[in-house]
């Protein structure tokens, strides 16, 4: 069975990994990337809290939520990126 102490260390190893990507590169996709990972943990943070709490559709919510904030800010930071690069 799965407790909550297993889904807390993925999340742990995720966010560790996510934010030594954004320490220490120095390209831009290679730091969303980074960011990507950040918000995963904290998306799979909140729909195992709420599983393990009872309130299944608050955590789905929230990690829905997380899901379209990561993707706009991929989109607007790539848009940027792109941008910077033709001038």
């Amino acid at each position: 069975m799965v407790t909550l102490n297993s889904y807390l260390f993925v999340t742990a190893i995720l966010f560790t990994l996510g934010l030594y990507n954004v320490m220490t590169r120095r390209n831009a996709v290679g730091v969303l990337m980074g960011v990507e990972l950040i918000l995963n943990a904290a998306s799979i943070n909140m729909v195992a809290f709420a599983h393990f709490n009872g309130n299944d559709v608050a955590g789905s919510l929230f990690s829905i939520f997380l899901i379209v904030l990561a993707a706009s800010e991929a989109a607007v930071a790539l848009a940027i990126v792109i941008s910077i690069f033709r001038q």
